[in-house]
């Protein structure tokens, strides 16, 4: 069994060696789609009797591990240098210094690697991470898969 839940954040960034309006600052409201899979579990008196995983505790975990550290911060290249020292330059500025351009590609690709760990932490063998999608429009999104995260994030 498969179940999704979608959580929303904002946050900017820029695709600095981008040949159009994305080598600008600019900003997205982004969404995450967090699929996990595994039984349902069949237990009398536990809460997440009929359930995969309560999604209540699905968006606690992507929440604090993710969306919260991301959501109106500015996602920033660490070899994005110039950036990066204008954003120092901004008291108390939310920054997050990434090792890849943070185009949907990478964020899907980093955010599976940060939340696999945290699932498999609280689950065991019997949950598994299958996808992360990000939108990074309402048009426009990236999937990262179990099979493409095999080897780690970018």
């Amino acid at each position: 069994m498969q179940i999704t839940r979608r959580l929303e954040f904002d946050a900017g960034h820029r695709i600095p060696d981008h040949d159009s309006q994305c080598r600008h600052l600019h900003g997205h409201r982004y969404a995450i789609e967090i699929t996990l899979s595994g039984p349902v579990v069949k237990a009398d008196g536990r809460s997440d009797n009929g359930m995969v995983m309560d999604f209540s505790l699905i968006k606690r975990l992507a929440a604090k591990y993710v969306v919260d550290r991301w959501d109106h911060a500015f996602l920033v290249y660490r070899g994005d240098e110039a950036v990066v020292r204008l954003l120092a330059a901004l008291p108390e500025h939310n920054t997050v210094i990434l090792d890849a351009v943070p185009t949907a590609e990478n964020l899907a690709a980093i955010a599976f690697a940060t939340l696999a760990p945290i699932f498999r932490q609280h689950y065991g063998t019997r949950l598994g991470l299958e996808r992360i999608r990000i939108y990074e429009t309402p048009n426009c999104w990236a999937d990262a898969t179990a099979p493409d995260c095999a080897a780690g994030a970018p």
